[in-house]
């Protein structure tokens, strides 16, 4: 995948190397020729010198040839802007900024541009190791409000039915991990010794579902 990052700040220049390093083709621009310093030495990508903000730059970095665009400026409307560059001008297939304040998420999703508040789930992740850290998620969707969390079934719930553990909304059974293999699990399916299941979660939920386990736990 070819992936254009605008920003080489803390969050651009980690995804650049992490991207890198999975063999993606990396492009990088950042207005400050000194932000490239955050880039180790032999990063295979090209970085380009120029504020991501101007279509020209973009189209000099390559935008019409990129596969993705990530906006991670250190400025909410410059994100914007450069974002919805991506999407209408160069028809980029896949863009996604980076939002500093919360309170303008709606309006990157209400032009179709998903937000990712670095504020918002830092929040989300420090309260779930503060307060749910048996149920640390493997996945996290939107700003962190949708959980992914993977837990072995206390030996208590032998017998019970999956279906049984969901709560409408909150907490739905996805998957479930018997003998090494895994299964989609049916209305009628019965827990079994060993189960390592897969719930999807609603964030503010997890107490919930941690509750619920250590109830039958007698914790």
């Amino acid at each position: 995948m070819r992936v254009l990052i605008a920003g080489c700040g803390r969050i651009g220049s980690v995804l650049a190397i992490q991207l890198a390093r999975e063999n993606h083709d990396v492009h990088v621009v950042d207005r400050d020729e000194a932000a490239r310093r955050r880039l180790p030495t032999g990063f295979p990508g090209p970085f380009h010198v120029g504020n991501a903000f101007s279509r020209s730059i973009l189209e000099q970095a390559g935008a019409r040839h990129s596969d993705a665009l990530v906006a991670v400026t250190s400025r909410d409307n410059s994100n914007l802007v450069i974002a919805r560059s991506a999407k209408e001008t160069f028809r980029v297939p896949i863009v996604v900024a980076g939002v500093h304040d919360p309170r303008r998420v709606g309006l990157y999703e209400g032009l179709g541009i998903p937000a990712v508040c670095d504020v918002t789930w830092s929040v989300h992740r420090i309260h779930q190791l503060l307060l749910h850290r048996d149920l640390t998620p493997d996945v996290t969707f939107g700003n962190g409000e949708t959980l992914l969390v993977r837990s072995a079934l206390p030996p208590y719930l032998t017998g019970r039915r999956l279906a049984e553990f969901e709560t409408e909304g909150e907490i739905r059974v996805i998957e479930v991990t018997r003998g090494g293999r895994s299964l989609l699990p049916l209305h009628a399916t019965t827990a079994a010794p060993g189960d390592i299941v897969t719930f999807a979660v609603a964030a503010a939920s997890l107490r919930r579902l941690r509750g619920f386990l250590d109830k039958e736990l007698g914790t």
